[in-house]
């Protein structure tokens, strides 16, 4: 059976009037990339911050590796990482010797070698931090949360900021915790870095969770119509056996099963020598499905 290290129930926090979180249920196992979904100020922070003990809770309960966070327990903090949206660490230090000092602080850690080699700063092991960019800064506050070799590391919107090639180098160290069989729980606004990384999503939006799953099933996806688009040549004068006329000689389809439809289509096209251009077979994205769950998307804090 999996074991689960994050277990939330009931989970409300306002601000005055203001209700950020309103009685969110979730739960976590070990060794799972758990990605919290939702668009700006839908209340991913304010949960992430309360199950790091940062912040207190109004109403629920709430176990953190057997712990209650609120109580902020010095053995929780010894077994869980955190990776903020910003820090701050001394610009003349070198990256080992951040990471050394970090790891100085805990009674279990990790070699500053071996940390290097997972975040993938080892060309610049002995570079000052004040010369990294801004990619391999963010990469060294991965390292300094590792440092202490937690069970569970905390992501608050890592790429925030990050140019492509800078968020897949972060996405690939997310699956280098993975390996190591590390529990990751990331927040994030971006669809397609749930996607990628996490093997299971929740989704908020204004402070209420809407959707949960795997992302490849979250609400209902692999149910949704698959949608089948092709174009036909301009001295096309039949029209197809399926689909409906779009513009500039664009046709559409919408379908629950696209095994029949296709198989028509083909072999109306092969008969008559018709080319289909652009031929597309796609289900709904989890862009898709968010933006149709989520609405409007923006959330109270």
């Amino acid at each position: 059976m999996p074991e689960r290290v994050i277990d939330i129930r009931g989970l409300s926090k306002s601000y005055g009037l203001v209700q950020a979180v309103m009685g969110v249920d979730l739960s976590v196992d070990r060794g799972e990339v758990f990605a919290l979904l939702g668009p700006n100020g839908a209340g991913k922070t304010t949960t992430t911050e309360i199950l790091e003990g940062f912040r207190d809770r109004d109403e629920g309960e709430i176990s953190v590796l057997g712990f209650d966070p609120a109580s902020r327990p010095l053995d929780l903090r010894r077994r869980i990482g955190i990776v903020l949206q910003s820090t701050g660490v001394d610009p003349y230090l070198t990256v080992r010797e951040t990471i050394e000092m970090y790891s100085s602080y805990y009674p279990s850690r990790r070699t500053a070698n071996e940390v290097i080699d997972v975040v993938g700063l080892a060309e610049k092991r002995d570079a000052r931090v004040q010369k990294l960019s801004g990619g391999q800064q963010r990469r060294l506050d991965v390292a300094i949360a590792l440092a202490g070799d937690p069970e569970i590391l905390f992501l608050d919107e890592p790429t925030t900021g990050f140019d492509p090639g800078a968020r897949r180098n972060a996405w690939q160290i997310v699956r280098n915790l993975a390996t190591l069989g590390k529990t990751v729980f990331l927040t994030t606004h971006f669809m397609d870095e749930a996607q990628e990384l996490a093997s299971r999503v929740a989704v908020i939006a204004k402070g209420r969770l809407v959707a949960e799953g795997p992302p490849s099933t979250i609400a209902g996806r692999q149910r949704m119509a698959a949608r089948i688009v092709f174009r036909l040549p301009a001295d096309t004068i039949e029209h197809p056996p399926i689909g409906e006329r779009l513009p500039d000689g664009w046709w559409e389809l919408r379908v629950d099963d696209p095994t029949k439809p296709l198989h028509a289509l083909t072999g109306w096209a092969l008969d008559r020598g018709v080319s289909l251009d652009g031929l597309e077979l796609s289900r709904p994205s989890l862009e898709d499905v968010y933006l149709q769950i989520t609405g409007s998307g923006e959330g109270n804090g």
